[in-house]
Parts: structure tokens; C-alpha cells; sequence
């Protein structure tokens, strides 16, 4: 499962991207593959890599469209999914590098699925409280 084949970081963790921006989701997976080809320095700081995977949870004073411009940069710099989850708006934004539409999740009874190299990774949306 995704656990096993990487690392999974909280909100504390930043990265340097592709594109030189710096940005810290509020969580993010990234392979063992990446990660442990970064030297102990780079590990210790904005470590210059776009992780596989991100979850962006908007809060009351984000605004909706800075953040989806802020998931449309991770597919950019290299993410394979990113999930920016609006519990205000009751809807899940699911980008992926494989698609260009952005499919939406408005039922928060159901259960979102990794997919790729996080497949096996499961949310229950239900869990999720306003």
C-alpha cells in the first residue's frame, strides 16, 4: 500500500518546485524513490521536489480560486493527483495529470480512492466535519 512505497507529510512540510515556488500543502506523499535520492540537507529544508501527491483543505478564509490555481501549479510542477477538498462548499476538486477536467465530488457521504502511486489510499469524506 501507498505507506510502504513513500513518505506522507503534514502541513509543516515545503517544497521547492520545478518552477522555483516554494509551497507547503496540508498534506502531501511522495515516493521513496524521490525522497530518499535527496541528500540529508536537502531533506531538511524546502526540499526541491513536487511530491506525487497533495490534499488542499480550504479554510474559511481561503478563497476557492487561489487555491485552484495553487492545484493547477502542483499538476504543473509534477503531481499526479492533487485533491483540493472545499467542506464549506461540500465539494472535493480531484485533479490529475492524466485529465484535463477537474472532476468534482459534491457528496460527502462517499469515499474518494488514491489512484497511481497511491492507490490503496482511501478518504471517507463522512469524517469530515465543517
Amino acid at each position: 500500500i501507498a505507506q510502504q512505497k513513500g513518505f506522507a507529510f503534514d502541513s509543516s512540510a515545503g517544497f521547492t518546485l520545478p518552477d522555483r515556488s516554494v509551497m507547503s500543502p496540508d498534506a502531501s506523499w511522495v515516493s521513496k524513490e524521490k525522497w530518499l535520492a535527496l541528500s540529508d540537507e536537502d531533506k531538511n529544508k524546502f526540499s526541491p521536489v513536487c511530491p506525487e501527491f497533495v490534499i488542499e483543505v480550504r479554510s474559511k478564509s481561503d478563497s476557492l480560486e487561489e487555491l485552484q490555481n495553487k492545484m493547477l501549479a502542483w499538476i504543473r510542477n509534477g503531481a499526479e493527483l492533487a485533491w483540493l477538498i472545499d467542506p464549506k462548499g461540500k465539494i472535493v476538486y480531484i485533479y490529475r495529470t492524466t485529465r484535463t477536467d477537474i472532476e468534482q465530488i459534491t457528496d460527502f457521504s462517499l469515499k474518494i480512492y488514491g489512484e497511481g502511486s497511491i492507490k490503496g489510499f482511501v478518504l471517507d469524506l463522512s469524517l469530515i466535519r465543517i
